[in-house]
């Protein structure tokens, strides 16, 4: 029995090795388009891979995975995130938790911890891997009995026309996970600059995100406004990534805010505003949001300002505006949402309901997640799914 991945990536690799562990008769060949193989793995968490994420402060899966949630929910439990976890400590790769954000990565802090770990398996097991492959129908994997597709996503759409022509639904590609551009010249000159907790929203919707927000020379980056992009993603790409965006720099409620400002009042009356705030925010940035709330204002004493003073800066902390401009001048996004719909598929197995024996899984499938490790545990529970399904598949079948 023989069984074709279609992608060298994240989801092509764990798929292939897992069936193989799963069943070691079956021949396995990883069809890679380029010359390269697990070339995002590589690139991903800094290069440190981000592999996936413990889910403790996960409530509801809807949270970290604005499209295909209801997939994910199922599939997590066959093949979940302590699986992943106990997986590659099990494969020699210790794994460490980052505290802050519960992200898990490789306890090398290198991505080709994750990548020799692949290599080496599909060597041991006698993967096939063939590279410079175009697959564009099934004509070219004929000789196959199942065929798996982990080609990732396509934000052309192009590589999708071939599936489409085979009846698949296909949910229009956009890029998801990026930065904004703002063109705000005060704003970009406090690149570097770290907010630890803030909240931001598209105004007119509801759409929101919170956590850290990094200030760079073009923009905004950082959890919040990745996580912002991800759930707005066809949004942004619907209003050509020019929105509305509202800060909130302090991740507190207007009347948290007030409070705040009329205790430092009180208890710093002889110090400059300029000198002391009481939300732990960068000194040049409070400069700023105090000039942009204050003017004239923003040099003088606690004692000397009013309520209508502090009104004016629970405004500017908590409801800050700026225009985008665009996403980040270069191509840093590494998801694309959209793909095959999750109409197109069994929800238990990921094969195709258009054609028999052919599977889906990782990024090409219409699910998404936010930064966090969210992605890398889609690309490992369908793959394991998928990899489960075609040795039921061939064992019902008596090979």
């Amino acid at each position: 029995m023989r069984t074709a991945i279609i992608g060298g990536g994240a989801a092509g690799f764990f798929l292939a090795v897992n069936l193989k562990e799963m069943m070691p008769g079956m021949q396995v060949c990883i069809l890679e388009r380029s010359q390269r193989v697990l070339a995002k793995v590589a690139v991903s968490g800094g290069g440190r891979c981000n592999c996936t994420n413990t889910f403790r402060r996960v409530s509801d899966v809807a949270a970290v995975y604005p499209r295909g949630h209801r997939l994910m929910k199922r599939l997590l439990k066959v093949f979940s995130q302590d699986d992943a976890y106990r997986w590659f400590e099990g494969h020699g790769v210790p794994l460490v938790v980052q505290e802050d954000d519960d992200c898990v990565f490789p306890e090398a802090q290198d991505s080709q911890a994750v990548i020799g770990c692949f290599l080496s398996l599909a060597h041991r097991y006698g993967v096939e891997i063939r590279r410079g492959c175009k697959v564009q129908s099934l004509d070219d994997v004929a000789g196959f009995d199942y065929v798996a597709v982990t080609t990732g996503g396509s934000p052309s759409g192009e590589g999708l026309r071939w599936l489409a022509d085979l009846g698949h639904e296909i949910e229009r590609p956009v890029p998801s996970l990026f930065s904004l551009r703002v063109d705000d010249t005060a704003l970009n000159d406090l690149q570097g600059l770290v907010v630890p907790q803030t909240m931001v929203h598209i105004a007119g919707t509801k759409l929101r995100a919170e956590g850290p927000l990094l200030l760079t020379h073009w923009g905004m980056s950082g959890p919040a406004i990745l996580r912002l992009s991800s759930y707005a993603a066809r949004h942004l790409a619907d209003c050509n990534f020019q929105v509305p965006l509202s800060v909130n720099w302090t991740g507190m409620t207007d009347q948290q805010v007030q409070e705040v400002l009329y205790e430092t009042a009180l208890s710093q009356a002889q110090k400059r505003l300029t000198t002391f705030n009481g939300f732990g925010l960068p000194g040049r940035l409070w400069a700023l949001l105090l000039d942009r709330a204050l003017a004239s204002k923003a040099g003088q004493r606690w004692m000397d300002i009013g309520k209508k003073d502090i009104n004016r800066m629970v405004n500017v902390l908590c409801n800050d505006s700026y225009l985008t401009a665009g996403r980040a001048p270069f191509r840093d996004e590494f998801v694309t949402c959209g793909g095959i719909s999750l109409k197109a598929v069994n929800a238990s197995t990921l094969e195709s309901r258009h054609v028999p024996g052919l599977y889906f899984a990782g990024e090409v499938l219409d699910v998404d997640g936010v930064t966090g490790g969210f992605n890398f545990q889609t690309a490992w529970t369908t793959a394991y799914v998928v990899a489960q399904s075609i040795s039921k598949a061939a064992a019902a079948r008596g090979l």
